[in-house]
């Protein structure tokens, strides 16, 4: 049995055309941000889901419902422990301005080491790396389970999350899923015999190419 996690990072914000950071805040989904999300959700269409996972985030919910409205009957569950990580003070300030403190590509591969104390004040990457390796820890074993309801069938599970939560989950299984994702991408990661493995990382099914999907290199 394969278990095939598709992962969706939300659709473009306000915040992400501004390029202004958004970890713990939200923003509205832009116009474009909503065509590109019922693009992303009509490629997903024909997809036979057996449940969902969303990040509490209004981003993603949003972008989850729009997909669900081509499976209106699939169950979806919000996982607080999907959400973004939290910039602290540097929260809606522009991308620059953090990059002036620490550069993008010193503080991911700190915060995927567990190293960085947090931005701002905020979430820690101990923390957080915990936090992403336990829920998807808690999704994996939900869904790859032999003897659970559905056992020797193939699952498809789909999860509705950000750039750098899903992007940390990625960089788990190989560092080379550490890239930039787009809003409103798709990932995909097959687990088979408990062993996890990526299958595309950040296919851009809505065309937003580079706005708001910043290089998070492993290393600077």
């Amino acid at each position: 049995m394969t278990l095939t996690l598709t992962l969706v990072r939300h659709g473009q914000t306000v915040l992400n055309a501004r390029r202004h950071l958004q970890g713990a805040c939200d923003s509205p989904l832009t116009r474009t941000g909503r065509a590109g999300v019922r693009v992303t959700a009509q490629h997903l269409a024909r997809h036979d889901f057996d449940t969902a996972y969303s990040s509490p985030q209004g981003r993603a919910v949003l972008t989850a419902m729009e997909i669900l409205r081509h499976h209106p009957d699939l169950p979806i569950t919000v996982d607080a422990d999907l959400r973004e990580l939290s910039f602290g003070s540097f929260e809606r300030r522009p991308e620059h301005e953090l990059d002036a403190v620490v550069p993008w590509s010193v503080l991911v591969p700190a915060v995927l080491a567990g190293t960085h104390p947090g931005v701002g004040g905020g979430e820690p990457g101990a923390e957080f790396m915990a936090r992403v390796r336990g829920v998807f820890g808690r999704i994996v074993a939900a869904h790859d389970d032999a003897s659970g309801p559905g056992a020797g069938h193939d699952r498809n599970v789909l999860v509705v999350g950000h750039g750098l939560t899903l992007g940390a989950y990625l960089a788990t299984i190989d560092p080379s899923g550490l890239a930039a994702l787009p809003n409103a991408s798709v990932s995909t990661v097959e687990v088979t015999d408990g062993v996890a493995r990526l299958v595309t990382v950040g296919v851009d099914v809505a065309g937003h190419g580079a706005v708001a999907a910043r290089p998070a290199p492993v290393s600077a």
